[in-house]
C-alpha cells in the first residue's frame, strides 16, 4: 500500500462508519450466493491457505529482491504469476494479445516516479458467458518497495497477500468454468506495478483502459490482507472501505456474501471521512473510483511490519488469508452472475 498521503482532490466520503456484519436490505435477499449452489460451493473450496502459502513464499522470497517498479525480481515474479496463469489455462485479453501491458517509464516520471524503468501490468481474463462485455476487476498490486542498504524488504502481506489471492480467485472462477458454471460476465484479474512510487500502474490502466471503463462494473482491490492490526489482535475481520461511495447496492452485496459464508467482522472504520489515515485514496481501487467505478477495497489493518524488511511470509495468518480471499470471491461471484449490473447512484 502507498505510504504517501494523496490529495483529497475534493471528494468527500458519503458512507457509514464503525463495525457491522450484516446490513438489512431487501436487495440482500436477492443474492444468489447461497450455501445450496453446488457450483459456487465447488469452486470457494479451491481457495485454500496451503495454495496461498506455496505461492507467496515464493512471490515473498528473497529470490524476488523485494519486487520494486521495474527491477529484475519485480519481472521475476511476474514470469512466476504468468505461468500459474498458463498451467490454469486462463489466457490474457485477447484484445491485449499479450499478459502484459507496458507501464512506460515516461509516464510514471511525469507523475513523479523519478528514475523509475519501464514496467508492466499483468493482466489474465476469463470471459463471461451471458455479458461477456461487462468487466468485474479484481486488483492487487505486486510490487513492493526493493532492496534498501542490501536487506531485502518481501513485501508479504504488502501486498504479497494480495497477489495471491487474486491468483486463487481466478483459479476458483476456471474451475466453475470448467464445470460448466462460467462466470456470466467477465473477469479480469488486473495485477499493477508502481503502486508504492504512487499508483501508477493503475493510474495507466484507467487511463489506457483495455475494455471501456463504461463497461466496468466494479473493481474490488485487495491490498494487504494476510495480517491483524494491534485493534483487532486475534480477531476474524476485514476492514472493506469505499464500499458504498458510488453505489448502494456494493456494500449489501458484500455483508450478503460474507454473511453467507465465513461471517467476518466487516470493519468500516477507515471509511470514516475525518480519519487520518484517508486510506480510501491510497491503494489502487481509487483510480478506477474517479473514474465513476464502484470500488470495495479489502484491507487487514497498518500493523508493526508494515513497509519494513520484517513482513515475511512467515508472519502471515493463513487461514485468515484463506477466509478473505473467498468473502472477495463470494462477492465477485454474486457481482459476475446477477441479473443486473449493480447500479451507480452515488456521487
Amino acid at each position: 500500500m502507498k505510504k504517501i498521503l494523496i490529495p483529497l482532490l475534493g471528494l468527500t466520503l458519503v458512507v457509514s462508519c464503525g463495525t457491522a456484519k450484516t446490513s438489512e436490505g431487501a436487495s440482500a435477499q436477492s443474492t444468489s450466493v447461497a450455501k445450496a449452489d453446488k457450483a459456487f460451493l465447488s469452486a470457494y473450496k479451491t481457495i485454500k491457505a496451503d495454495e496461498l502459502k506455496k505461492n507467496l513464499y515464493v512471490i515473498a522470497s528473497d529470490g524476488m529482491e523485494g519486487r520494486d517498479t521495474g527491477s529484475p525480481g519485480q519481472k521475476k515474479a511476474g514470469e512466476y504469476m504468468i505461468n500459474y496463469y498458463k498451467s490454469l489455462g486462463i489466457n490474457p485479453p485477447k484484445v491485449l494479445g499479450s499478459y502484459y501491458q507496458k507501464v512506460p517509464a515516461e509516464f510514471m516520471k511525469k507523475r513523479g516516479g523519478g528514475n523509475l524503468p519501464d514496467s508492466e501490468n499483468i493482466l489474465a481474463f476469463i470471459e463471461g458467458s451471458e455479458k461477456p462485455e461487462e468487466i468485474v476487476v479484481i486488483s492487487a498490486h505486486y510490487d513492493h518497495v526493493g532492496t534498501k542498504n542490501g536487506v531485502v524488504y518481501n513485501g508479504a502481506d504488502d501486498d504479497g497477500s494480495g497477489t495471491v489471492a487474486v491468483m486463487q480467485i481466478a483459479k476458483a472462477f476456471q474451475e466453475a468454468k470448467k464445470a460448466g458454471k462460467g462466470p456470466k460476465r467477465s473477469i479480469l484479474f488486473l495485477h499493477v506495478t508502481g503502486e508504492e512510487h504512487g499508483l501508477f500502474g493503475s493510474e495507466f490502466y484507467t487511463s489506457n483502459p483495455v475494455f471501456p471503463l463504461a463497461n466496468t462494473v466494479v473493481d474490488l482491490n485487495i491490498d494487504m490482507i494476510g495480517r491483524d492490526d494491534a485493534e483487532n489482535r486475534g480477531k476474524q475481520y476485514v476492514y472493506v472501505i469505499g464500499s458504498e461511495m458510488l453505489s448502494s447496492q456494493l456494500k449489501v452485496i458484500n455483508e450478503a456474501a460474507n454473511k453467507k459464508t465465513n461471517n467476518l467482522e466487516l470493519n468500516y472504520k477507515y471509511d470514516d471521512p475525518a480519519d487520518p489515515e484517508q486510506l480510501y485514496y491510497r491503494s489502487d481501487h481509487y483510480n478506477f473510483a474517479k473514474n465513476n467505478v464502484p470500488v470495495a477495497f479489502f484491507f487487514d489493518g497498518i500493523h508493526e511490519d508494515y513497509h519494513k524488511p520484517t513482513d515475511d511470509p512467515e508472519k502471515i495468518d493463513y487461514p485468515l488469508l484463506e477466509k478473505r480471499a473467498q468473502l472477495v470471491f463470494a462477492t465477485a461471484w454474486e457481482i459476475a452472475n446477477r441479473a443486473e449490473r449493480i447500479v451507480v447512484d452515488k456521487k
